[in-house]
């Protein structure tokens, strides 16, 4: 039995499935359109897939954010339809062997800045910055980065009198995810301006390096032995069940990676070019409420791409892999007839609309 929403768009095979709901694969029943179709359960009268909607809502129209063509509900679940775009930047990273060029890394950079100038723009903060949540666009925007995900935003804002929201501090970690979460975020701020150019910082070092020094630490499922009261006089010795009740392998995961992050600041991006330890240091240096310059950011990159010769045709490493494949293929094949990557073997594109955070 065919379902449909918004009265012509097809639900085909599921494509993608985690905290943010499930995504479908869906066509447009008249004119052929692939697009990606988000269902969540309607549980309850708070809804983050309705919120994402609101979201995407206000923000389309910009470059690089994906266009919403329906939203509501049906039966039991809200629903959202959008854009099918190309592979994440998580994906092509993966593809690329892990590792990108700088070339790649510059002319990706001039785009994130601007992506995340534009959602602060519009007074609200991503919080979860990551490659899952930038993908490329297709055909003649295939060049254009996407930003996507935006379950986990917030106005920092006031809709009202447009001020800052104010500085709060809880004891645990905040939202996001954490091999690029801000260290703020880690010691539980509210997050603003600041952690989403903190969290890219962490994206553009992770694409050079092919890694981050915390990319591999995870906490036991279960909790080590309480540490003796003489080993930590600060704190309160828990007796053994109360310890054990308490301990979250996720929470004990955040505050490792914080450690870690703390621990490697000094050396993070040393033997990169300066740039890259500027953009870290500022973003680090930020105040609360400041207004990150954008602009002044995007000069800085532009600078070293100068300086080495790197010009800006969008023509990245994954581009140049596509067409070695080709070619290796068939000596008559251009790179323009190169196929672009594919999703889970089955060569339809990648959904765009559903990441799971880890």
């Amino acid at each position: 039995m065919d379902i449909t929403f918004g009265g012509k768009y097809r639900l085909e095979e599921e494509i993608a499935n985690g905290g943010c709901g499930t995504v479908f694969l869906g066509v447009h029943t008249v004119a052929g359109k692939e697009v990606a179709i988000k269902l969540e359960p309607a549980i309850g009268k708070n809804s983050p897939l309705k919120q994402e909607s609101k979201i995407y809502k206000t923000l389309m129209g910009g470059p690089g954010v994906p266009w919403i063509m329906w939203s509501g509900r049906k039966g039991d679940y809200n629903v959202m339809v959008i854009d099918l775009l190309g592979p994440s930047l998580e994906d092509l990273f993966k593809m690329c062997n892990r590792h990108f060029s700088l070339k790649t890394v510059l002319l990706l950079a001039d785009q994130l800045i601007s992506r995340i100038e534009f959602i602060h723009s519009h007074s609200f903060v991503h919080r979860d910055i990551k490659p899952a949540n930038f993908v490329m666009g297709t055909g003649k925007a295939a060049h254009l980065v996407n930003v996507i995900d935006f379950g986990l935003a917030k106005k920092f804002r006031d809709s009202r009198t447009s001020n800052h929201i104010p500085y709060k501090q809880d004891d645990v970690h905040g939202v996001g995810t954490s091999l690029f979460a801000a260290i703020n975020t880690h010691l539980g701020v509210e997050s603003s301006r600041r952690d989403d150019l903190e969290s890219l910082a962490y994206m553009l070092i992770y694409f050079l390096r092919g890694t981050l020094p915390w990319r591999k630490i995870r906490a036991p499922n279960t909790p080590p032995p309480p540490a003796s009261p003489s080993s930590s006089p600060t704190s309160p010795h828990k007796p053994q069940h109360q310890h054990q009740q308490s301990y979250n392998p996720v929470s004990a995961t955040w505050d490792l990676i914080r450690d870690a992050k703390i621990k490697a600041e000094p050396l993070l991006t040393m033997g990169l070019p300066q740039e890259f330890d500027i953009l870290f240091r500022y973003a680090r240096g930020l105040e609360f409420d400041d207004l990150p310059d954008y602009e002044g950011l995007r000069r800085l990159f532009r600078g070293l791409a100068e300086r080495i010769g790197v010009e800006y045709d969008d023509v990245y490493d994954w581009t140049v892999a596509s067409g070695a494949n080709s070619a290796r293929g068939s000596g008559r094949r251009s790179v323009s007839e190169s196929s672009t990557p594919t999703r889970h073997g089955t060569g339809r594109r990648y959904c765009a609309a559903c990441n799971a955070r880890r």
